[in-house]
């Protein structure tokens, strides 16, 4: 399976309103809740009234449209990067998975999925 980093350094927020977010950027995340806005976003567009941030993410891109039916994805990943001491946060869309790394983390992840056998490539 490949991995595609994706460049610049991303931060996870906890924001108060939608009317926060700069929808022109081309890669972000939302999730809404009766309990919470998380925004998942570019580090230089975090909202400047979030009410918690947590910065320093690096990402990487699961390449490829995955089948709803395919079993043990992630799981298969994050169970590499769990049994090498690597946290993860993951974000899913309808075609694929982004996995989330703490950027003190983020070559020791990579050099435990390529022992795996993962293919990682620079992003664009």
């Amino acid at each position: 399976m490949e991995l595609q980093k994706i460049k610049g350094s991303f931060s996870i927020c906890k924001i108060a309103s939608m009317e926060q977010i700069d929808f022109s950027r081309e890669l972000f995340f939302i999730a809404k809740t009766h309990d919470e806005i998380s925004l998942v976003c570019e580090t230089a567009y975090v909202p400047q009234k979030s009410i918690a941030v947590e910065n320093g993410w690096s990402a990487l891109k699961i390449l490829g449209i995955l089948d709803f039916g395919l079993v043990g994805v992630v799981s298969k990943i994050s169970n590499i990067l769990a049994n090498g001491g690597v946290s993860i946060f993951v974000v899913s869309t309808f075609n694929t998975d982004y996995i989330l790394l703490k950027n003190e983390n983020f070559d020791t992840g990579l050099e435990l999925l390529i022992r795996e056998g993962y293919i990682v490539s620079d992003g664009d």
